[in-house]
């Protein structure tokens, strides 16, 4: 098959999320390209969790609403989602906890003893998701060794009851049909934020802090699993107070610093994030939006954070905002993030969100440009000097203050630092100017565009890709470059914006640059656009 779908769904507390990764990790092995869905309640047990693996010959970045094969772990897995089978799909249950009931056309039913197995091996419930994967790998021509392999890889422990329930699972089916090997090498698999914590660490990460909040949660459980690997330091406070605090602190001391958050660990932060602007110590923020206000929805996502990160924090001073669209932007920009907050001494914010720090990509390294490390000159020209050594000092100051960082009130002066701070975004435009700070993709000569920012991009890129539209896609929002939206506007006859918001937050923004969109196609449910929803609204939208 060139292009297909596995869903796999049962309660949460079922191993859906680890299951669904080694499902990914197999496919990744016979040289499929890879997307992965993930969808959970915000509780530990309980509710209901699926994971759509998609895997195709080519790059994908988005999920589509058709699956070609369902893994029910439970009657409401099949209930919920037996509408979004092909009319060749291929059901895989255990009769003992499914019924099929109602399944027509030329569907495949699997029927895995999965029930019995587990008994007869006296092997714990949370193998039942390796018993189905060992009959989802014969029902699909796979060799064993492919499943063996991975789960040695995947299982640091309990690999052998695992395979041994894997093996009956395998053993207890048929063949239906051959997923064939693409004959292409395999690619790293990574989520967002993992690409965002490795690009943190490319870029010369000396210290990270945070306060656990879905969906940037994540990135501290890889860096602190990873921390003596990368020779790390891996900070969890007690609050989101204390993190960019001693972000600061490190920030002061010279070290390359980032913290993480989602919407209401920010909302703490703003009074740290005016405390580095005024002071110039440099920060990077990666903010997680996911949909509020207040506590909102943890594990579903967003994009109701842009202006909140524009505007957030007393005071008027410059600021990076970034806003990656895909795990090799994310891996780009994290590192652009670093240097630039350096060279600027100034905060710097990736806008992430959970569909796309959450999202599992086949990881293409070569896709990402190069970033120069350039750690000794200031924006202005000055050899940066952080630490202070012996018999130096080197202040810093919340109070108006001048170069020196003593505290002034003088009205001259405090107008020429107010000057300073802002100058430094008008420097930091020029200097981006020079780089790609637009992305564009699919037909460029169509008069018609569809023009999108951060976790959007991917489902955009494809479903306007079909229909012969062009997609536009800004990289920066602060500074926002309006030059370079010109050009990618030129000769476009209707726009189209897409967000997953419910006030169009890119459209107010291009508004206040004079930029103009004729239709907005909005999302605030929690759920990301599929392809198929997508394409279905963009037609509409045209016609």
């Amino acid at each position: 098959m060139e292009d297909f779908s596995i869903l796999i769904g049962g309660k949460a507390g079922f191993g859906i999320d680890k299951a669904g990764l080694i499902i990914a990790n197999i496919l990744n092995r016979l040289g499929y390209r890879l997307y992965i869905y993930r969808d959970y309640p915000s509780l530990i047990r309980g509710g209901h969790t699926f994971s759509i693996i998609r895997a195709a010959r080519r790059k994908i970045y988005s999920h589509k609403d058709k699956v070609e094969i369902l893994l029910a772990f439970n009657q409401e897995t099949f209930d919920l989602h037996k509408n979004r089978l092909t009319d060749n799909a291929m059901v895989i249950y255990d009769a003992g906890v499914v019924k099929v009931d109602g399944l027509g056309g030329a569907n495949k039913i699997v029927m895995v003893p999965a029930a019995n197995i587990l008994k007869e091996e006296l092997a714990p419930e949370i193998t039942r998701n390796s018993c189905s994967i060992g009959a989802l790998c014969k029902a699909v021509d796979m060799p064993w060794d492919l499943l063996d392999k991975e789960f040695r890889n995947s299982f640091s422990s309990e690999a052998d009851i695992n395979l041994k329930v894997a093996r009956r699972g395998y053993d207890a089916v048929e063949k239906v049909y051959r997923i064939e090997p693409t004959g292409q090498e395999p690619l790293p698999v990574f989520t967002g934020n993992e690409a965002i914590g490795l690009g943190l660490v490319m870029g010369g990460l000396d210290t990270y802090i945070s306060y656990p909040m879905t969906p940037t949660s994540p990135i501290l459980h890889f860096l602190a699993s990873r921390s003596g690997e990368f020779s790390l330091k891996v900070i969890h406070p007690e609050s989101e107070i204390a993190v960019i605090l001693m972000a600061l602190g490190a920030a002061y001391c010279g070290e390359k610093t980032a913290v993480g958050t989602s919407g209401g660990g920010f909302c703490l932060m703003t009074e740290g994030v005016s405390f580095s602007a005024m002071a110039e110590l440099p920060v990077v923020i990666v903010l997680g939006q996911r949909p509020g206000p207040s506590t909102g929805l943890p594990t579903y996502s967003s994009q109701t954070e842009l202006h909140f990160a524009l505007n957030a924090g007393q005071g008027e001073f410059a600021r990076l905002v970034l806003a990656p669209g895909d795990a090799e932007e994310a891996y780009y920009l994290a590192q652009v993030a670093l240097k630039l907050a350096r060279k600027y001494r100034m905060p710097a914010i990736i806008l992430s969100d959970k569909n796309m720090g959450e999202g599992v990509y086949s990881f293409d390294a070569d896709l990402s440009p190069e970033v120069r490390i350039d750690d000794d000159v200031s924006w202005d020209g000055k050899k940066l000097m952080f630490v202070p050594g012996k018999d130096n000092v080197i202040k810093v100051n919340s109070y108006e203050h001048d170069e020196a960082g003593l505290t002034i009130e003088d009205p001259a002066l405090t107008a020429k630092m107010q000057e300073r701070r802002l100058q430094k975004g008008n420097r930091l435009a020029e200097e981006l100017e020079q780089c790609e700070m637009v992305k564009t993709y699919g037909n460029k000569d169509s008069d018609i565009a569809v023009i999108c920012w951060g976790s959007n991009k991917g489902v955009c890129v494809e479903a306007a890709g079909r229909m012969g539209l062009k997609v536009i896609q800004p990289l920066y929002m602060s500074p926002f470059p309006a030059m370079q939206m010109e050009r990618a506007m030129k000769g476009v006859r209707k726009l189209l914006a897409v967000e997953s918001n419910a006030t169009a937050q890119l459209v107010k923004l291009m508004n206040l640059h004079a930029l103009g969109v004729d239709k907005e196609i909005l999302k605030y449910d929690g759920r990301p656009f599929s392809v198929d929803e997508l394409e279905r609204k963009l037609r509409e939208a045209i016609a």
